[in-house]
């Protein structure tokens, strides 16, 4: 009988012996493998953390004992383990399970989770509060190595060391050489030293040297020396004492017995305790763990063979012609450096970090320091380009600010991801970042509306002395010709793309394409609308929106942003300084909400930014304008 169908939650899990445990883990495996395929999602993380989520759970008490999953990259297992097995197969499908940690989706998810690094300081939260309340349950943080290069996380264990409270978080190093597995030796000396009476022991002795009169604490430092020197010769832990944290590890994290053995020790320490356990990205699936980078987040794929489904499309994707064209032009100025924040390929600078090794850096789940970073490569005459997903840029928000902004720096912002992102869900969509950008003094703002323009603007970005930022979609591009026009366009022109005299359509981006299917559909209807490809957000074109508005007074104004701050709202803010008046307006953009997960075209229904509402809204906005239709001219 299949042990996975018995688990709907922990309690049923703690009814297995030990040595079903693995049998369970692999039969975990071949349905995240089988569904993943169908859905897409964070395959290799999962698959590598599959016998840690199960030792944790086997040992402590959720969801009263909390646990967080840093990112969620590494939680499909502890899904299924949690009472959402029946509706895995749903994993990142509209109305479906989150491919993230949600509170709102399950009671064990202890916190929702979608950018990296935050599980420590989370716990931490927790840890403090629950000390308050008198709450003895136990708060568990598992954090993967990419995420400790971010500077949170470190600010967190900083704090949870200086205050003594207890927390345990969990390092799953799957291979970024933050140390390496020592083996059984550390396995053994871990379990052994994390057992509670030797920790008693260790205690007591401490209090007694210290207790000896005039020599006792010179003694006792001399002693924990001498303990440390030992653990450090044979383990990696003296980061992670200096920050007040007891170490225990490394410990191979496919190993069931040894991680159940060792958690159940710490689970009875009262302090902070980090233990680092090693694990294989792609265990248990060959052609993950062969390439753990492409399966690292992937789409569908077939299951004997790990080859991707291929969708028949001969257009590229965004990101792969911006990736191309900064090749190209890197070729012809040396000036010009690529800058990503752990995500070399999925920002489309693999080929760059290959061909030009020494004007490509990745900086790290770090984002902060990669804009300040930037920021002094611009001061000292590079022309960085920062490439990195719209929804991470949120993150270095005081960095843009400040760093580059206030000294007007030429640092170009590649912003992938740009609008509706879709499977990926409510922390990804970058839905945000023309309504922070614009505020920013010195800050230009652009969105392409398809690939050939895309490469314009990355040549326009390069030759502006000054911040540049242009956001573009995620998946493929129009199927326009990428021509190779090295000229800039004019900063804050937009284009009319097609005439009509009953309505105007001011668009940004995504939007633009949207607008043009629109006006075909309006046009049946006997409405005849302009399409302005507005170019920019920063600065508008005002002179030609003005002008237009004054002759065309019925106005639509189209983007894939919210709509709080956005394109729209900055065209009603200078169609209002220039004291325009007697005109109607509406803005299509997504409301003041957050987008859940799903297929980019249901999304964007949706939230009403499609073709579809630009017609309905179209047609209000002109009902009781125009003379009623003669069906026979």
């Amino acid at each position: 009988m299949c042990l996975l169908t018995r688990i709907d939650s922990p309690d049923d899990l703690k009814t297995l012996s030990r040595k079903q445990l693995p049998i369970l883990a692999a039969e975990i495996r071949q349905q995240i493998v089988e569904v993943v395929s169908h859905t897409g999602g964070h395959l290799a993380p999962s698959l590598g953390a599959v016998e840690l989520a199960i030792a944790i759970h086997y040992v402590f008490d959720t969801p009263v004992d909390k646990l967080i999953w840093d990112v969620g990259h590494q939680a499909y297992a502890h899904k299924l383990l949690t009472g959402r097995r029946d509706r895995f197969s749903t994993l990142r499908q509209f109305g479906g399970l989150c491919g993230f940690t949600r509170r709102s989706e399950s009671p064990f998810d202890a916190f929702s989770a979608g950018h990296s690094s935050t599980s420590i300081s989370a716990g931490l939260g927790m840890s403090c509060a629950k000390r308050l309340k008198n709450d003895p349950a136990k708060v568990i943080a598992v954090i993967g190595d990419g995420s400790m290069t971010a500077g949170i996380a470190y600010e967190g264990l900083n704090q949870a060391g200086d205050i003594h409270k207890d927390l345990i978080v969990i390092l799953n190093d799957n291979d970024m050489s933050i140390s390496r597995n020592v083996g059984a030796l550390s396995s053994f000396l871990s379990r052994t030293f994390s057992a509670k009476y030797l920790q008693d022991l260790r205690k007591e002795f401490g209090e007694f040297l210290k207790s000896l009169p005039k020599i006792g604490d010179d003694v006792y430092q001399i002693a924990k020396r001498s303990e440390e020197s030992f653990k450090t010769f044979i383990t990696p832990g003296m980061l992670f004492e200096a920050f007040g944290f007891t170490y225990f590890g490394p410990i191979n994290g496919h190993n069931l017995n040894h991680l159940i053995d060792i958690l159940y020790n710490v689970k009875a320490l009262q302090e902070p305790v980090l233990l680092h356990v090693t694990t294989k990205k792609g265990k248990g699936y060959p052609p993950a763990e062969e390439n753990p980078v492409y399966f690292h987040g992937c789409g569908c794929f077939e299951v004997n063979t790990g080859n991707c489904v291929q969708h028949s499309c001969s257009a590229p994707t965004y990101t792969q012609v911006f990736g191309q064209s900064l090749v190209e032009l890197a070729a012809k100025n040396p000036a010009i450096v690529a800058v990503t924040a752990a995500m070399p390929e999925g920002t489309g600078l693999h080929q760059f970090s290959e061909l030009f090794p020494e004007r490509f850096f990745d900086v790290g789940i770090a984002e902060q320091h990669g804009v300040t970073f930037a920021a002094g490569l611009a001061a000292e005459g590079m022309r960085p380009v920062v490439a990195i997903y719209s929804t991470f840029l949120q993150r270095a928000y005081d960095q843009i600010l400040h760093d580059v902004c206030l000294d007007s720096l030429p640092v170009v912002f590649a912003l992938d991801r740009g609008g509706i992102v879709g499977e990926d869900g409510a922390t990804h969509h970058g839905l945000f970042d023309l309504s922070f950008l614009r505020s920013l003094p010195n800050m230009v703002v652009m969105a392409p509306k398809d690939e050939n323009e895309l490469r314009r603007m990355l040549v326009t970005a390069l030759a502006h002395n000054g911040p540049v930022a242009f956001r573009y979609p995620r998946g493929i591009g129009v199927g326009v010709t990428v021509e190779k026009d090295d000229t800039p366009l004019a900063i804050g022109k937009g284009e009319v793309l097609a005439p009509g005299d009953d309505l105007l359509l001011l668009a940004i981006g995504q939007g633009v394409q949207e607008s043009l299917e629109a006006r075909a559909r309006l046009a049946k209807d006997g409405i005849a609308a302009t399409v302005v490809n507005c170019r920019f957000v920063k600065p508008l074109d005002i002179d030609l929106i003005s002008d237009l508005a004054a002759k065309i007074p019925r106005i639509v104004t189209v983007e894939e942003n919210v709509r709080q701050g956005g394109f729209g709202s900055a065209v009603l803010e200078a169609l209002s300084d220039r004291g325009l008046t007697g005109f109607a307006l509406r803005r299509i953009g997504v409301g003041d909400t957050f987008v859940e997960h799903g297929p980019q075209n249901i999304l964007r229904a949706r939230c009403g930014v499609d073709a579809a509402a630009i017609v309905a809204t179209a047609h209000k906005l002109l009902e009781g304008t125009r003379p009623p239709r003669n069906d026979l001219d």
